[in-house]
């Protein structure tokens, strides 16, 4: 279709081409969950009206119950919206207050259908709805535009995991079906979902009282030749989001119908198992092996995220619920303290002093909100510092748990990067969250001494700039941060690197860890607040040789990712390499030279301590996979890549 001349298309405006069926019908995999959702009036539950009258999904005495409601209420036409208002205040006011489900199914899928309320009050109950959808259909009013709610709920369904968003302009007979008015809302959309981390949108014009674009083409907007809203429903492919990889099976009953058998009933949340597997049991860290996988009674080969099912295991393991099942090489974090985005739902405000009980998978303990980094403003998405949150605000907190829980980042593991507050006195669920990490400890970083200027210290410039220094050396100067475990290979890769620049004419610099501990930091443990220190020592002095001109190769386990930003703020823009040194704990201490992972060390990275792999590291080393030295060559090749190294290195 053609735009016009002076409403150019974003370019993240996608309008979907039908694509032909190839050999028939062409199936799209099996069940999408899909949410509702925009501000007042802006037509959800017609639309959904309409969809299931369209899909003839409505039995016959359900559309004559639908006419003499409609007759009573003095409309000629079928009420649409009467199929999901179910409430007495919803019908009387002509609104959405509580979460409706409807199902349905075509040919090609089947669905679920979340028609979640529009006023800003029933935000929580829009909240309850879009927390298990994997598409979102965003309302808007072809006459309103893009109102205050509309953006909230995009926010929010974003937050909450949503990768699939369909935008429906409604309402197109009120603006004669003219296409500026869709091209100008979609732009206005798409300035404002640029923002947020949403990469699937797509924008749809339609009539839900009319029926135009969801079922059926529309003839009255001829301009527009994508798809229709149904069969984008029935095509758009949200297998790819689920996590098959990362196994988390959090037990919710324990069956023991005699003494011969012991089942661990629950839902898988991630991952895959099949009978025979090791898995982990935690808390407890003992380890076991599946014995049977049951479903509906029955056993199976396999089981996958989204299957209710029964393990059983090899050993007798005292297991409860609110444990979880895993796999020994691929851990969840563990940590009482959570850095999380909380959407407040309660009238009563956030109380920074009251424990809250926090339920996350099926585990259960008490909680604080210990302190409200920021809220959101949701229309400009700006942070606004603030002591705390009330109804239906959205911020970044910390919370502190009486008992460490487990957990992976929301963006990783929606299943368990998500939780609920519950008032421990009403039993009313107050705030929704999502776990973006582990939360230093409030304690340790206050009593933590920033680092300060001496007094009368003036800062002088460097007497010879960097620039000439690369001049006279031939080569860029740049920081190479190799982190990983103990026993990953960090040291063994920093320095066969350090020789083959060596070799070929550069200056370098290697700082190892064990070298700094038996100086400049000797005087440090290994508490998390002694790391941070030895790191931010380590990255000062990384900071003095770089502007000397060198390449300088640092190999430090580094836990904290906060830590290793602050290393990578002190050095110019592109010339930080995070190197992130993968392998497995299993195979670390398996090459434990150094006796650490068998000297029952109490604060051990990645045992008894965290470890924060890197978001986005310049290099992944997976060194139980490669040679050293085959690594050392990609990363000399790298360097080639980024032009820090002069022709011929």
């Amino acid at each position: 279709m053609n735009a016009p001349a002076a409403m150019p298309v974003p370019a993240s405006v996608r309008l979907i081409e039908p694509r032909p069926d190839r050999g028939g019908l062409r199936l799209a995999a099996g069940l999408l969950r899909f949410s509702t959702a925009g501000s007042v009036d802006d037509g959800k539950s017609t639309l959904i009206g309409r969809l299931l009258y369209d899909t003839k999904s409505i039995f016959q005495d359900q559309i004559e119950a639908l006419e003499r409601d409609s007759k009573r209420r003095g409309e000629d036409a079928l009420n649409l919206a009467l199929l999901t208002d179910g409430l007495r205040a919803e019908r009387e006011q002509n609104i959405t207050i509580d979460v409706a489900y409807r199902y349905f199914a075509t040919p090609r899928r089947k669905f679920i259908i979340a028609d979640t309320p529009g006023h800003a009050q029933y935000t929580r109950n829009m909240v309850t709805g879009a927390s298990s959808a994997e598409l979102a259909v965003i309302l808007l009013d072809a006459r309103k535009g893009v109102l205050t709610q509309s953006r909230r709920h995009t926010f929010i369904s974003s937050l909450l995991g949503i990768r699939h968003f369909l935008i429906a302009v409604n309402k197109m007979d009120l603006v004669n079906w003219e296409e500026d008015v869709f091209r100008a809302l979609a732009a206005e959309f798409t300035e404002f979902a640029s923002k947020l981390d949403i990469k699937d949108i797509v924008f749809i014009p339609v009539s839900a009282l009319h029926g135009d674009n969801i079922v059926e083409r529309s003839r009255n907007m001829a301009w527009y030749q994508g798809s229709t809203l149904l069969h984008h429903l029935e095509n758009v492919n949200v297998d790819v989001d689920r996590n098959l990889l990362d196994f988390r099976f959090p037990v919710q009953v324990v069956i023991r119908p005699h003494q011969d058998y012991r089942g661990f009933a629950g839902q898988i949340a991630s991952g895959i198992i099949r009978p025979g597997e090791e898995v982990v049991v935690l808390p407890s860290n003992q380890a076991s092996r599946v014995r049977s996988v049951e479903r509906a009674g029955a056993a199976v080969a396999e089981a996958v995220a989204g299957d209710a099912v029964v393990l059983t295991l090899e050993d007798d393991i005292d297991i409860s619920r609110g444990d979880m099942l895993v796999r020994r090489h691929n851990l969840p974090a563990m940590s009482p303290h959570l850095d999380a985005m909380l959407c407040w739902m309660a009238e009563a405000p956030l109380d920074l002093r009251q424990p809250y009980l926090l339920r996350l998978t099926t585990r259960t303990t008490r909680a604080f909100v210990s302190h409200v980094e920021y809220s959101i403003d949701v229309d400009t998405l700006h942070r606004r510092a603030g002591a705390g949150l009330a109804w239906n605000d959205i911020g970044r907190v910390r919370l502190t748990a009486a008992q460490p829980v487990f957990f992976d980042p929301f963006d990783h593991n929606p299943s368990t990067g998500s939780f609920i507050l519950i008032d421990p006195f009403t039993h009313m669920t107050v705030a929704a969250g999502m776990i973006r990490g582990e939360a230093r400890d409030l304690a340790i970083e206050s009593a933590q001494p920033k680092p300060a200027v001496s007094p009368g210290a003036v800062w002088e410039p460097w007497n010879i700039p960097r620039e000439e220094r690369e001049l006279r050396n031939r080569h860029q100067a740049a920081v190479l941060w190799f982190t990983g475990l103990s026993g990953s290979g960090k040291s063994t890769l920093a320095r066969r690197l350090e020789r083959l620049l060596f070799e070929a004419g550069c200056r370098t610099m290697l700082l190892d860890g064990d070298q700094l501990r038996h100086g400049l930091s000797g005087d440090l443990g290994f508490s998390p607040a002694d790391r941070m220190e030895n790191i931010r020592r380590a990255g000062e002095v990384a900071r003095l040789f770089f502007e000397q001109g060198n390449i300088v190769l640092c190999s430090f386990v580094s836990p904290f990712r906060d830590d290793r930003q602050r290393a990578r703020d002190l050095i110019a823009p592109g010339r930080f390499f995070e190197i992130y040194v993968d392998c497995s704990l299993e195979e670390c201490r398996r090459r434990d030279s150094k006796g650490l992972y068998g000297s029952g060390a109490a604060q051990l990275t990645g045992v008894s301590q965290p470890y924060e792999s890197p978001s986005a590291p310049e290099f992944v080393a997976p060194t139980d996979k490669c040679s050293a030295g085959e690594l050392a060559l990609q990363l000399l090749a790298l360097l080639r890549e980024r032009k820090l190294l002069p022709p011929g290195v």
